[in-house]
């Protein structure tokens, strides 16, 4: 699960998060999906491209500590281009990362759900 730390204002907690971490997990990413519920994380990765996907995605790129650099909305058939010190990727439908209060500066944390185990190791 994941949530925006901070002030508390806008904060969300429990989302349901997807962690891709292995190269082939990335590749697919959210490929073939008509929607998502919660997000997805990228690790590594800098970059995404939104081609072949059937919906409009918000992309917020974080760095080593899970801090918020940027944050946009690709609809598909586009090209993010990588940010210099994104580590990880969050994706979520478009309009989901507004609503839970993700914006740059943000520090995302990751707790595992109540049956998951935990999450891997961030370098």
């Amino acid at each position: 699960m994941a949530s925006p730390e901070g002030d508390g204002a806008g904060r969300a907690q429990g989302i349901p998060l997807v962690i891709a971490a292995s190269y082939r997990a990335r590749a697919r990413g959210l490929l073939g999906r008509d929607g998502l519920t919660g997000a997805l994380l990228l690790t590594p990765a800098s970059g995404v491209h939104t081609f072949r996907m059937r919906f409009a995605i918000d992309v917020a790129y974080l760095d080593r500590r899970l801090t918020v650099l940027d944050v946009h909305t690709l609809r598909p058939g586009r090209l993010g281009r990588p940010r210099l010190r994104s580590r990880h990727v969050l994706e979520a439908e478009a309009g989901a990362l507004e609503r839970w209060g993700v914006r740059r500066g943000v520090r995302v944390a990751i707790t595992p759900g109540p049956s998951a185990p935990p999450p891997p190791s961030v370098r």
